[in-house]
């Protein structure tokens, strides 16, 4: 695989090959294809937006019907192309990109492994039998289907492992595969096969178990031995790219693994346009709790270290609280600690920063959940995500002084020992919120911006009424 400028661009497989390919990969082997910088970092984007949907979902618990519908609709919305005979293409791409990027620690292989597995299922669900029958050609199988005078002789015992499942007995047209029973663990674990003399008996309907166990082994080998070619997987595969593409490769490829998917909310959005009168009233309703404990703390302490101040400036700032506002609100609190005269010259300058005003003029974005997940406070810091950083017994009160509910809490803390620190945000919200909210937490404006919609309607509704009264 090459990458390659933007004018030059050729398929992966010809039109009249095309046809011979499998709808499903098994992405054995990097295709020999020039890839144009820009789809090497939007097809990976893409597939990423598909597999952390998948994650998303298997977290919150969805049931198997409703994971088969999110994962049609991900997949159809992401990896589409403006050219059909291109989809392919973007598929295999995209996930080469991405086992590149997540090869590199163990945690990342572990997710990138378990999300494209779970991917692999469902898609090898969608197809046809014989569509089916044509990716398990692909595999070296070490099975066979089951001849008619073979399953008569074992036709009672089949019968007797689908009624245990609340299934009707298999007919003389079922077709099963005969199969070493240590190929298929998850079915023997559940006890939805017959086994005799070492050999599980499999229908057709179960054979995803198969191929997802060999897709799985095939896909843990490579991933270690990707990283196991360097030290930095990256440096060594990019040394087969072109000197001048080197610079601009190498960061996407490192920044990938922590990309955060949704709006920047450099930009105030609808609902979210605060003022300094309303910060106090604001903070307790729509903050999230990386920034409540933020603002809480600088409101007790008059101070806060510069992870805290860029964390917390940053979310304001996106939220709507413009430069003259931020300015009277850090020097408010911080002139008690530190005095006027030391905040106007060592503080006031990194506001005016944040804002675009000094040094270089960018126009900074607020931290995504992902950004502040992966942060790492030190002694005396305030800045981070409660939820990864909190002891359990902090966490607990910092929920119980927001109004969380016990049994709310419960779930959250569930979340939380499992890792799932935006879904334990999430549920955090629904449960102060009374709302379900489907597209999760992401980011923390994100969080004060839903959290406006279903609030400010209310204050609207309240504010009226008492106008209705008074008249």
């Amino acid at each position: 695989m090459e990458i390659v400028r933007p004018q030059s661009h050729r398929n992966l497989f010809s039109s009249n090959d095309a046809v011979s390919v499998p709808s499903l990969p098994l992405y054995r082997s990097a295709p020999p294809l020039e890839v144009r910088l820009e789809d090497f970092e939007s097809f990976a984007i893409d597939r990423l937006r598909v597999l952390k949907g998948i994650s998303d979902g298997l977290s919150r618990g969805k049931k198997p019907e409703e994971m088969e519908k999110l994962v049609k609709e991900l997949w159809k919305v992401n990896m589409r192309h403006q050219h059909a005979s291109e989809v392919l293409n973007k598929d295999i791409i995209s996930h080469f990109v991405l086992r590149l990027v997540y090869c590199r620690t163990e945690d990342l292989r572990k997710w990138f492994l378990s999300m494209e597995c779970a991917l692999f299922r469902y898609r090898f669900r969608f197809l046809t039998p014989e569509a089916q029958r044509a990716v398990m050609d692909n595999f070296d199988l070490t099975c066979r289907a089951v001849n008619n005078v073979e399953f008569e002789s074992i036709k009672e015992k089949l019968g007797q492992v689908a009624r245990s499942m609340g299934q009707p007995s298999p007919t003389v047209d079922a077709i099963f595969y005969k199969v070493p029973f240590e190929e298929v663990p998850e079915l023997v674990a559940g006890r939805k096969v017959f086994i005799s003399q070492g050999y599980a008996y499999v229908a057709m309907n179960q054979v995803v178990s198969l191929v997802a166990t060999l897709f799985r082994s095939q896909l843990s080998k490579t991933l270690i031995l990707t990283n196991r070619v360097a030290i930095n997987c990256c440096r060594k595969w990019t040394s087969s790219i072109r000197e001048q593409e080197k610079h601009r490769l190498t960061p996407i490829v490192e920044a990938l693994s922590s990309s955060y998917l949704g709006p920047d909310f450099s930009q105030p959005r609808e609902y979210a346009e605060i003022s300094l009168k309303d910060i106090d009233q604001v903070a307790k309703s729509s903050f999230p709790l990386c920034m409540r404990h933020l603002f809480d703390k600088l409101k007790e302490d008059h101070h806060l270290k510069h992870g805290g101040r860029m964390q917390l400036g940053l979310f304001l700032k996106g939220v709507g609280l413009n430069l003259e506002d931020a300015l009277a609100f850090w020097r408010a609190e911080f002139s008690k600690k530190v005095g006027l005269e030391k905040f106007e010259k060592d503080y006031s300058y990194n506001i005016r920063h944040n804002y675009g005003k000094e040094g270089k003029r960018t126009d900074y974005t607020p931290y995504s959940c992902q950004k502040i997940i992966s942060s790492t406070p030190g002694a005396g810091d305030q800045h981070g995500c409660p939820y990864r950083h909190f002891s359990e017994e902090n966490l607990r009160a910092a929920l119980s002084r927001m109004g969380v509910n016990s049994r709310a809490m419960e779930d959250v803390m569930d979340k939380v020992r499992n890792r799932h620190y935006q879904l334990a945000c999430t549920l955090t919200f629904e449960a102060l919120h009374g709302m379900t909210c489907d597209a999760g937490i992401n980011h923390p404006n994100q969080y004060f911006s839903d959290s406006q919609k279903i609030l400010q309607p209310k204050k609207d509704s309240s504010a009226q009424n008492l106008v209705t009264a008074r008249e």
